[in-house]
């Protein structure tokens, strides 16, 4: 193998995909990039056999073909220090080393046979599902509703993304059991209805993608794996198994009480009270009363106490809610409104945050938080 490459270029590339390389792979052949230089395309690959990250680059000048797999941190850890520059790499075939070359010097690095590399996980043609969804209303849905994710061993179903797909609409669903996400686009279109769960770590890489990305994604997917492609780079995922929790039941329907607010005053002053709740609970007190809202903390171990005021407007009865502060500070941030509104039953029932303004009458979204009990 022999090939000029940019030095910018391959490092922008490298750095895309390398996060998906584990700290502690099961194979020892993971902690490289597997490069493959074929017809002016050389596709560099990254893995931790759940999750693979490809990205391809057009190369001009190729002198030999070939596949090699380079050690991914030496790498992307030297090409740190370049200026951007042509790379010349040439791999020995005899013994696997690469050499490395620009104008002024070198550098040689043991490579490995890009045999022992394991294969992408193909997707069954006759069972799997694909469609297309804009990269940035893609981006939108997860940056929405990662946050709301769960770390749960013992239910692993919650440990994702929920894409419930409609002919006419998409879902998207994160929850970990206290705070419910449901962003919803009713411009999506699929060919049928299907439904997969998209793990954490593939979906946070994801993510950082669509974020250099303008195309449409091509997504594909089967009862294992999915797979997301845009213009230079794809990713194939192995899906959570099991059975999506019915979210749309535990969304209270009937809520009386319901409180318009600016978003941005509520946020910066559940910040300051949340600093004197008990570090343990993280309990914080919502009491309106007319058009006043009251929010309250306080930690009786450390003697320590606030409460601060804001003016809202108020439909509904006098009531007191307690709320976990450091959730309510994660939805307050996610939420894309100036204003705020919060739809409140009893202080039993999970309260509803929902935008006052809609940017995009297809965007639908609710965020849900449980209550926490108030202690006498």
């Amino acid at each position: 193998m022999k090939f000029i490459v940019s030095s910018s270029e391959l490092l922008s590339n490298l750095q895309s995909i390398s996060k998906v390389i584990s700290s502690k792979n099961t194979l020892p052949i993971l902690d490289n990039f597997l490069f493959q230089l074929h017809n002016n395309k050389l596709k560099i690959t990254a893995s931790d056999l759940e999750t693979t990250l490809v990205t391809t680059l057009t190369i001009e000048n190729i002198e030999v073909e070939g596949d090699i797999a380079i050690p991914a941190k030496l790498l992307t850890d030297t090409l740190k220090e370049f200026a951007d520059q042509p790379l010349t790499i040439i791999v020995n075939p005899s013994n696997l080393s690469v050499e490395i070359s620009w104008s002024t010097g070198k550098f040689n690095i043991p490579g490995s046979n890009a045999d022992d590399y394991p294969l992408v996980p193909e997707l069954k043609k006759d069972t799997k599902v694909a469609l297309q969804i804009d990269s940035s209303i893609l981006m939108e849905a997860i940056s929405k509703t990662y946050f709301a994710t769960a770390d749960d061993e013992l239910r692993p179903v919650m440990n994702g993304i929920y894409f419930d797909i409609k002919t006419d609409e998409i879902t998207f669903v994160a929850s970990d059991a206290h705070k419910l996400v449901r962003y919803r686009r009713t411009d999506l279109q699929a060919p049928e209805t299907s439904s997969f769960i998209l793990p954490k770590k593939p979906a946070s890489l994801l993510r950082n993608i669509l974020g250099k990305e303008n195309n449409p994604v091509q997504l594909e997917f089967d009862d294992k794996n999915a797979s997301f492609s845009v213009t230079h780079f794809k990713m194939v995922c192995r899906l959570v198994e099991g059975i999506y929790p019915a979210y749309n039941s535990v969304i209270p329907i009937d809520n009386p009480n319901k409180v318009t607010i600016d978003r941005i005053d509520l946020l910066n002053c559940v910040r300051r009270v949340s600093v004197f709740s008990n570090q343990a609970s993280n309990l914080i007190k919502l009491k309106i009363v007319g058009n006043e809202l009251s929010i309250s903390a306080q930690d009786l171990d450390f003697s320590i106490s606030a409460i601060d005021r804001l003016n809202c407007q108020y439909d509904g009865e006098d009531m007191e809610i307690g709320f976990k502060s450091t959730f309510l500070i994660e939805i307050l941030a996610n939420l894309p409104s100036t204003n705020v509104n919060i739809e409140l039953s009893d202080p039993g029932r999970a309260g509803l945050f929902l935008p006052f303004e809609k940017d995009d009458e297809n965007e639908d979204i609710l965020m849900l938080l449980m209550p926490m009990m108030i202690g006498l």
